[in-house]
């Protein structure tokens, strides 16, 4: 249903942007259409990594690795896969709800959320050129132990 609403939402306001003014909406549509076509080959290539991960990997597997009675071990675990993955969020949410479905844990999967969105150890690089190799470490040391702060969070919160 709410799915429904949003989509009546938006054809709605961009009809009323066609009517306001029709060229400027041909031109949003088509920049949205060259951010759709850009974004989806690495969406399919993350979803589809997963996928067969998940294919691979039994619910009893990642239950194990990264589910509720893995402990601090999945945590920790969640949260290094996290700090060295590199996925946009828009990618990481429904992953995390395939993984959640596929046996994984609530604390875990908030480990590996946050980490992921936190901690940059892929550019780290990149972080100590603009900012310094002090500031980057610090960084990044403090968004790990934060990831862990989420992840006991959630875990008290849902638990």
């Amino acid at each position: 249903m709410q799915n429904k609403i949003f989509y009546l939402l938006t054809i709605s306001l961009v009809l009323l942007s066609s009517f306001k003014d029709k060229e400027k909406t041909k031109q949003s549509l088509k920049k949205a259409w060259k951010s759709f076509v850009n974004i989806l080959p690495k969406l399919l290539g993350i979803v589809s990594a997963v996928g067969i991960i998940i294919a691979f990997l039994d619910p009893e597997t990642i239950g194990k690795l990264i589910g509720d009675s893995s402990g601090w071990y999945g945590v920790i675990l969640a949260a290094i896969i996290g700090s060295i993955t590199l996925i946009p969020g828009f990618v990481a949410f429904p992953t995390a709800a395939m993984l959640l479905q596929n046996g994984a844990g609530y604390m875990q999967l908030g480990a590996f959320i946050s980490s992921l969105m936190m901690v940059g150890l892929i550019t780290i690089p990149m972080e100590i050129e603009y900012f310094g190799k002090k500031v980057a470490i610090l960084r990044n040391t403090l968004a790990f132990c934060f990831s862990l702060i989420v992840a006991v969070i959630i875990g008290k919160v849902v638990a």
